[in-house]
Formats: structure tokens, sequence, C-alpha cells
């Protein structure tokens, strides 16, 4: 329905082109406040009215009166469903996170701030000091992430779960599916199907390793001494280096910040010797960081107790994720762009270890750029099963079935509620046909 605005107007009398007679010319201005509740469909239209027989023409802008969308409410839903992750190929270079354009242009700046002997901005932590409001979620993540590697283990106990010996692939249900898409050695002679084991934590929780530094802004960890210093995962030295104190594990405080001009640190302060954890250090302590043994430390649980430790277990998992998400916003973390290495610094390591595509190239050496969330805590994606004790899963209805990080999956089966960002990947409102149906479906 059309509807004329509202409008004030301005009336003057002028005599005709002839003198005869006089003429009516009408000024009209819109009210523009009103057009801030409609939307953008206008029209124009020519009224005709009668003063003193006199014809005058005058033009209207109209819209409709269609009320405008709320666009945070588009937002916020969901999609109904979404593609699996894509499978990046090994031989080529995984792509930057951070577009190309943009590390050339700040590359550049930083060239021409050190030519001109300019000292280069720098804020916490790149300076070396912490951020403070970071240190208390350093904190929920680090037990957050004890929380995760007992209830995991413990699931273990209750929710079976199957790992291929020749790939990567694991399945949460009683029995390993069939899907042919084994990518291991001698899969030919297997015609692609998985050969499976029986799974433990670490096929779970992907061990992602880094080394740690006392000093992130000193000295380079070479291949000759990379035996000095300690393996721990990538998510506990992240923590640390954001402020968590472990005694076993020291980390140097600064007071006063670094300075560099270009890529060249001239003043990181007096040297300090590094300590070693395991000179004097009670190791007891760290067995709760670490996923090794994890199954053997923790007992069953009851059968009434599974629900929670489920929910608790998955909360924790949110609560990891969430977590080092907002630390790598400040923090630098580094990957390779061939292999699965992380180093948690603002430099990467000189240990010659890659093995990955065209390492002869680099001498061994990696490849680094800046780390992803999924590189640091991998999700590890399988197959969503929504009768465990069903028929395995068939390589004739793959496009069917949908895909969940491995924990969501442990912790669905064991009663948890799973988190609505979850809900579109594993493809819940689509309905799997038969086997003999499935070349109907349109």
């Amino acid at each position: 329905m059309l509807q004329q605005w509202p409008s004030t107007s301005s009336t003057l009398w002028t005599l005709s082109p002839g003198g005869s007679c006089p003429r009516v010319m009408e000024h009209k201005w819109l009210n523009l406040s009103v057009l801030r509740s409609y939307t953008h469909g206008l029209k124009l239209e020519n009224v005709q009215h009668k003063v003193f027989g006199q014809q005058i023409k005058r033009m209207c802008l109209c819209a409709s009166q269609r009320p405008r969308r709320d666009s945070s409410a588009k937002k916020q839903a969901l999609p109904q469903n979404v593609d699996l992750p894509p499978i990046l190929p090994k031989k080529k270079k995984k792509p930057y996170p951070v577009p190309l354009k943009k590390i050339l242009r700040e590359s550049r700046m930083n060239k021409k701030l050190a030519q001109m002997g300019i000292e280069k901005p720098l804020e916490p932590p790149k300076n070396g000091l912490l951020v403070p409001g970071l240190i208390p979620v350093a904190y929920d993540v680090l037990n957050a992430w004890k929380v995760l590697i007992k209830g995991v283990a413990q699931l273990l106990h209750v929710i079976p779960v199957y790992a291929c010996s020749k790939c990567l692939e694991i399945h949460v249900a009683e029995t390993g599916h069939k899907i042919q898409d084994c990518l291991g050695s001698a899969n030919t002679k297997r015609r692609s199907f998985h050969s499976w084991v029986r799974g433990s934590i670490n096929d779970v929780l992907l061990p992602v390793e880094s080394y740690h530094l006392y000093d992130p802004f000193g000295r380079r960890v070479k291949h000759e001494t990379r035996f000095d210093y300690d393996r721990i995962p990538a998510v506990v030295e992240l923590c640390i280096q954001a402020g968590v104190e472990i005694p076993e594990y020291p980390s140097r405080r600064r007071t006063k910040p670094i300075r560099m001009i270009g890529k060249k640190v001239f003043d990181r302060g007096e040297y300090v010797e590094e300590p070693r954890p395991w000179r004097s250090a009670d190791l007891s302590a760290l067995v709760d960081f670490d996923t090794h043994g994890a199954s053997e430390r923790f007992p069953p649980p009851l059968s009434s107790e599974v629900p929670r430790i489920a929910q608790e277990t998955i909360d924790a998992y949110q609560t990891v994720r969430s977590g080092v998400t907002r630390l790598m916003k400040k923090y630098t973390v580094k990957a390779c762009g061939y292999c699965s290495e992380v180093h948690v610094g603002p430099w990467g390591h000189n240990a010659k270890l890659c093995g990955e595509f065209k390492h002869q190239w680099r001498d061994g050496k990696h490849g680094w750029q800046d780390a992803i969330l999924d590189e640091v805590f991998p999700p590890n994606y399988v197959w969503h099963v929504r009768d465990p004790k069903g028929p395995p899963l068939t390589s004739a209805l793959q496009s069917y079935y949908g895909k969940a990080p491995a924990i969501v999956e442990i912790c669905m089966q064991a009663g948890a509620q799973i988190p609505v960002i979850y809900k579109p990947m594993m493809r819940l409102d689509i309905i799997i046909p038969e086997s003999d149906e499935a070349r109907f479906v349109a």
C-alpha cells in the first residue's frame, strides 16, 4: 500500500506567460526524518489539483510502508548444514592465515623504519611484557585442560573408540566403519579399508608439543641444542608464556620491554642463565598436564556419573578452545607450513626436523608461518554415528553422514548436551536412506 509522506509547502502566485491569468507554483520539502523507518521502495507520482479553475500539477514522492528488517537476527542464525572440513594436500604448502598482501605491507613498513633508524613500536606481549587481562584466561585454560584429560580418559573406559593402525582415522562406535577412505601404507591391498585397533587417548587428543623456553626472546633453539629443552604440550606452553606460574617449568618475567629496530633486538636486558627443570624439580606434579598414561591413572567411572563427566568434559573442551583463541590473538604461535610442528614464541626454532614436501630444498628446516587454532589444538573430526550399536557406516551412504570433533562425539554418546555450533556439521536433519534406496534419492 502506497502512502504519501508528510511534507511542508509554500505557495507563490505568478503570471502566466500570456499574462492573462495567475499561475500557482507550489514547492514541497520532504520530511527526511520519516525516511529512516521505510525501506527503499520509492515511487514518483504526478498529482493534479484545481485552483480557481486552473489545473495545477505537482510531483509527489511515495514509498511503501514495509518495516525495515533486522539484520542482526539474520547473522545470529546458524546455517542448516555445513560442509565437511577439507583435507589439505600434503604436496603443497598450507595457506597463510594472514593475507600475503598484509604481510608484505607490514614488512615494507618495518624495513623503512629500520633504514631510517627508528625504533619499532611494540606493545605487550610483543615487547616481552605480560598482558594482565589475559593471566586469568591462561589459568582457566590450564585448569580446563586438566579436566579435559581426566574426562576423556574416564570416558574411554565406557565409550568404545577404534583407531586405524595405518592412518590417523578414528571411529567412535561399537565397531569400525566400512568407508573406504584409508590412505595409509598398503591401502591398495586392503581396497582402502581401515585396519581397526583399540584406540587410546592420544588418538582422540592429538599430542601437539612445543619446546619450553625460559626466555622466548632469548637464544633460539638450534639443531645441536634441541635436546637441552623439554617438550611439553603446546597449550601448556602457551599458558606459561601468558602468565601461569609452574615451578617445574619457570619462565622469565620481564620488567622492562625489549627494543627492536627492524628484525634485530638491540636491547633485551641482561643475559640470565636458563634453569633446567629436571635438575631439582619434582616431575610428579606434571603428570596432570600430559596425556601419557592417563587411562591407567583414572579408573572407570560409575554408570550414574557418566553423563555428568561427559558434560564437564565438553564444557572444558569449549573453554580450552575459546581460551586458546583469545591467547593466540595476542601471543605469537608459529606453525610449519609443511608439517605439524608448532612453536610457541615470537620466532620459530632452527631444529632441522621437517621431513615433508621438498624438505631437501630447505635442508630440513621448517617453513614457519602464523599458526591457527586447529594446528595448536586439533579437533580431530570423526564420522557422526546416530546409532552406535547399529550397522556400520558404508561408502555408498557417505554423502549423507556428518562429522564432529572426536571429543564432541564421545561426550554426545555418553549423554552430554551438544553445543549448537556443532549441529550443522553433524547433519542431524538429513534422513539416511537404506542401502538399496540410495540410488533412487534425487
